[in-house]
């Protein structure tokens, strides 16, 4: 995947938060006299006047967060998809379209979502780009003026290969097995190049779908100085495979904050929705017992708050008296493979926007 980075202002220590500073094969400099000149001279009335060309700042990009005052491009062969994050007053949708017809591309899906409570305007637009020579470049130009003018952050995303998932197992066998179904089945759009565990227990299925299987450590009851030494060993075979997504598949070991420091954003796990009336272990036990009438399970980007993450997805069955611990057992399972295959999907395809402890997810 190749990255740059164009952009107007750089953000204020405000508007940045804790994002980090994306990788960046190089910066280009926009020349917008030039640009209005040789494109439709009614967008200039309309939103874009020429100003002096000033060298683009590289701007620091939070993993996928809307935190960020951003426009993304993302390009994938002959399609692409723009992702829009920003205060509604700061909001260029009018010429943002227009920037895109000009350029030869054409919209073909157009999500838009106006928070009243942050006052943002987050926006997904799916594009065929245009078929002209230099239509991909004139609408990265074009974009990249328009970021300049609104003093937002601008990058552009060329994703060559699909992104590569890595997964984080323990025991419990459902849905490391359902994401490998749906990744080969091509439901995923990602390839899964590695599977870590604390346990030796799944690598048979590791095997049976040819993907590399790291058993590292036991770290139930392990010193803490052994388990950073452990989440260090993961940490450095997940920038060797070049990871970009790490799903905690009911991985039963609690990540330190260092390790959900490198992966801000980029860490989804799954768990039962039973917290905090459940807490600990045994769930599904302690839930028979009381004779609840609802389990559900609920996917999530980790953060260093144990369970507390912006939450992608959640569902939920029914159950009655009739139920047996079995019966609950099997619908949480159920439950737990939908939600996570869905919440995957969906951040994979730049679906979910983060905003503070909060998504904004475009199904």
């Amino acid at each position: 995947m190749k990255e740059r980075a164009l952009g107007g202002k750089a953000l204020s220590a405000k508007a940045s938060g804790n994002a980090e500073v994306r990788r960046a094969s190089g910066v280009r400099k926009l020349d917008t006299r030039a640009l209005l000149a040789a494109q439709r001279p009614d967008l200039e009335r309309t939103a874009l006047e020429p100003t002096q060309a000033q060298p683009a700042a590289v701007a620091p990009m939070s993993a996928p967060s809307a935190g960020a005052e951003r426009i993304e491009l993302i390009v994938e062969g002959s399609s692409a998809r723009l992702l829009l994050s920003c205060g509604a007053e700061a909001a260029p949708l009018t010429v943002l379209h227009a920037a895109i017809s000009a350029s030869g591309a054409s919209v073909l899906q157009a999500d838009q979502h106006n928070d009243a409570e942050s006052g943002r305007t987050f926006q997904r637009l799916s594009l065929a780009l245009g078929t002209a020579p230099g239509a991909r470049s004139s609408l990265e130009r074009w974009l990249g003026q328009i970021a300049q003018r609104s003093g937002l952050n601008f990058s552009v995303t060329l994703r060559e290969q699909r992104r590569r998932v890595a997964i984080f197992v323990s025991k419990y066998d459902h849905c490391l097995y359902d994401l490998l179904l749906r990744q080969r089945q091509g439901e995923l759009g990602c390839e899964i190049p590695l599977i870590v565990s604390n346990h030796p227990d799944l690598e048979p299925l590791a095997r049976q779908f040819g993907i590399d299987y790291e058993c590292i450590g036991k770290a139930d009851g392990a010193p803490p100085g052994d388990k950073l030494a452990m989440e260090a060993e993961q940490c450095a075979l997940l920038e060797d495979r070049q990871i970009e997504l790490v799903v905690l598949a009911r991985y039963m070991q609690i990540l330190s904050d260092s390790f959900i420091g490198r992966w801000p954003g980029r860490v989804i796990n799954i768990h039962h929705s039973f917290l905090p009336a459940f807490v600990g272990a045994k769930p599904y036990h302690q839930a028979q017992r009381r004779g609840v009438k609802l389990i559900g399970a609920t996917a999530h980007y980790a953060t260093a708050q144990l369970d507390e993450g912006p939450i992608i997805e959640q569902d939920v069955a029914r159950c009655g008296h009739k139920d047996s611990l079995d019966d609950l057992l099997r619908k949480g399972r159920d439950l737990e493979r939908q939600v996570l295959g869905r919440a995957v999907r969906w951040h994979l395809e730049d679906r979910v926007f983060i905003l503070g402890h909060r998504t904004i997810v475009f199904e």
